[in-house]
């Protein structure tokens, strides 16, 4: 049967030459500098990272990445904003932990949280700080603590947004240790920070990233952090769990997603190309400063990972009531 013969020989060359055009596609990327959309305000951490993690990128591809600070709506409008690009990799979107979680906390989220992007890689881990005025009557987080249940909801916390990781380390500390204190969400880590500095709020919940600037010798302090462990760049600083709430640990994550249906190749080749900026030494070193531990995940682990943290939180956020206000 010639023609099937000829037709099935067609089909093969059709398939080798979209392999060999994708993995040239691949090879070459980027030719045009790639946008990375940030969902929150600029001096945050996420924005911090992106910028790091960016310049070491620079070096590899020959392009600067164009960081795209898209604040407001605990991420959404910036992730709605990468639903909408090319799958082609040249728009990219660097989450936090709320983004598996804003599906439970909005009533109407624009876009499907795993159909509708790619997972890359998740680029790093870090503990949060609980934060004051320098010059604030709070000495240690007991104080604070027994403040709070002497006069219920007199006191407030800042924070990047409903659902956030910040939002998250809030609610669950007021609930393990038996406290009201009332959350203030700002358009990022940042905003809340120059709330406390500025004596608007009394405390802030940050990632280290966000606060480590303005502790050392600075106008705010630590009275503990939110990990298992002390955070290595602040090693005085105490646990949550030392400062009279056993078994609490809450971290913040960072990690790349692309639009959906994204090449294979192009995400392989951006999963290997943010590995290696993870090994750059001013990445490591700025990761180290802000107490951060880099990862580099696969996409394949990035994505059951982000859709084991919305089944893990999905039921506290339900029994915390925690909604978009």
């Amino acid at each position: 049967m010639p023609g099937l013969k000829t037709g099935i020989g067609r089909l093969a060359v059709a398939a080798a030459m979209l392999l060999t055009s994708a993995a040239a596609q691949a090879e070459s990327f980027p030719s045009k500098p790639v946008h990375i959309l940030v969902p929150y305000a600029a001096g945050g951490a996420v924005d911090v990272l992106a910028r790091t993690l960016g310049a070491a990128l620079a070096k590899s591809w020959g392009q600067q990445p164009v960081i795209d600070n898209r604040p407001g709506a605990g991420g959404i409008i910036a992730s709605q904003a990468l639903t909408q690009a090319a799958p082609d990799g040249y728009t990219l979107i660097l989450v936090a932990s709320g983004h598996p979680l804003n599906q439970f906390i909005y009533p109407s989220v624009p876009y499907d949280t795993f159909k509708d992007f790619t997972a890359i890689t998740e680029v790093a881990s870090s503990p949060l700080a609980i934060v004051v005025q320098k010059d604030s009557p709070y000495k240690t987080l007991q104080d604070l603590l027994a403040a709070a249940k002497k006069d219920p909801d007199k006191l407030s916390y800042g924070m990047s947004g409903n659902g956030t990781s910040a939002h998250l380390a809030g609610e669950l500390l007021k609930h393990m240790a038996g406290v009201k204190i009332v959350s203030i969400p700002y358009k990022g880590g940042a905003p809340a920070l120059t709330a406390v500095i500025a004596g608007e709020i009394p405390l802030s919940i940050n990632p280290l990233a966000e606060a480590i600037g303005q502790l050392e010798g600075g106008p705010v302090r630590a009275l503990a952090v939110t990990s298992a462990q002390r955070a290595k760049a602040l090693p005085n600083v105490p646990t949550v769990a030392e400062s009279g709430v056993p078994g609490y640990d809450v971290s913040v994550w960072w990690g790349f997603l692309g639009p959906a249906r994204m090449p294979p190749e192009i995400v392989a080749k951006l999963e290997a190309d943010l590995k290696t900026a993870l090994t750059d030494p001013t990445v490591i070193s700025t990761l180290d400063k802000i107490g951060a531990t880099p990862l580099g995940s696969s996409s394949k682990d990035f994505d059951a990972y982000m859709r084991a943290e919305a089944t893990k939180w999905e039921p506290v956020l339900k029994a915390a009531n925690i909604r978009a206000q």
